[in-house]
């Protein structure tokens, strides 16, 4: 088991990583961001609009390149084979829209594979996509930036939660020297970094980050021999709190008001749409909702009774997505029972639209503004 990933002391907070622009892009230009995670790949292709940005197409697909890497260390020809087959659908959406401006990145799967390099090469003389492999600090930043227009103005400290399938992010801001109406375009602004720059704004200040080398996929890999379903939901979640001990804001009493816990992933999305009752997924109904930890449970309780068929057949949690749900709800329980707050905000966005943002951002095509 490795431990947590964090910063060592000062300076060790990721600089900015994309390339000076010598000329400004035409702001009608398309931009994509992929993501290349444990147990999904998935794409999306948009037009900076205003201070955000449209969608224009998208890809998304479980493609299990994590599979087997806790006990062999190494990505399965198999999985690299699957995962292949669907950047090939990128590439060919790419090329359709003729889009110029993109980054490709793969995450905790990549990270860990002792053939990494290998796949990379594999994926580059089969596609021919540029795709890079980030560090645990650049991926917390992206999903950081992804929920700025969640943020809410009377927020004064946040946490920002995402759950993969290899590992965990947290992140924790300090926004109450900055006005409350700059607020959300506070955490825009960290797309340069995470460390102090000198800017002419009150600037958010990040009090503390940790990468997790646990995701939905890797924790319930590690508790794959517990028999019992509840015994090993409880397993997970203990053993996932155990891993924040040395995260500084852990042990920190912080008054509830003022308090916002934003988190990204597809625990948090099908656990919103469970509790809305949704058959059918509508992002528009799950995004920026508000739930209490009260509903969260519920929910969580309701999974363990239905047990592994019942969740298998329930149309609310989807086959993709029925064998890692309880390891994603064992590690959002434990966040909801650690730290001082009874209101979870939910965020259907993650590390594609933080690469969209940070891409734009840095490019100088979004309108400064209000979200």
């Amino acid at each position: 088991m490795k431990a947590p990933r964090r910063p060592g002391g000062q300076g060790v907070f990721p600089v900015p990583v994309e390339p000076p622009t010598i000329a400004k892009p035409d702001p009608a230009q398309l931009y994509a961001a992929l993501d290349l995670g444990t147990n999904s790949c998935r794409m999306l292709i948009a037009q900076p609009k205003g201070s955000q940005f449209h969608v224009i197409d998208s890809f998304s697909k479980a493609v299990q390149l994590g599979q087997g890497l806790e006990a062999s260390g190494k990505l399965s020809r198999a999985s690299m084979g699957r995962t292949v087959q669907a950047l090939h659908i990128c590439r060919k959406k790419i090329e359709q829209h003729g889009v110029k401006r993109m980054r490709l990145v793969a995450t905790e799967a990549c990270r860990r594979a002792k053939n990494a390099r290998e796949f990379l090469k594999f994926v580059h003389r089969e596609t021919a996509l540029p795709l890079e492999i980030i560090q645990p600090e650049e991926e917390a930043r992206l999903a950081v930036i992804s929920c700025a227009p969640l943020v809410s103005t009377r927020t004064e400290q946040l946490l920002v939660v995402d759950i993969g399938g290899g590992s965990t992010e947290l992140v924790w801001i300090d926004l109450s020297a900055v006005p409350r109406h700059d607020r959300p375009r506070a955490i825009m602004r960290l797309h340069a970094g995470f460390h102090t720059v000198d800017s002419p704004f009150p600037a958010a200040k990040v009090v503390d980050w940790i990468s997790v080398p646990l995701g939905v996929a890797t924790l319930k890999d590690q508790f794959s021999d517990v028999d019992d379903d509840a015994a090993r939901f409880a397993l997970m979640s203990w053993h996932f709190e155990e891993q924040l001990a040395d995260f500084s804001p852990y042990n920190a009493s912080q008054p509830r008001e003022g308090f916002q816990i934003i988190g990204t992933s597809g625990t948090v999305t099908t656990v919103a749409a469970s509790h809305l009752g949704l058959r059918r997924y509508d992002r528009t109904k799950v995004d920026g909702l508000r739930m209490t930890s009260d509903q969260i449970d519920r929910v969580i309780r309701d999974y363990l009774k239905l047990g592994p068929e019942g969740r298998k057949n329930d149309p609310r949690i989807g086959r993709d997505r029925h064998s890692l749900i309880m390891s994603g709800s064992a590690i959002l329980q434990a966040l909801m029972r650690v730290w001082p707050t009874d209101r979870l905000s939910v965020a259907d966005r993650g590390l594609r639209e933080g690469l969209l943002y940070a891409q734009m951002s840095a490019d100088g095509v979004l309108e400064e503004g209000p979200f």
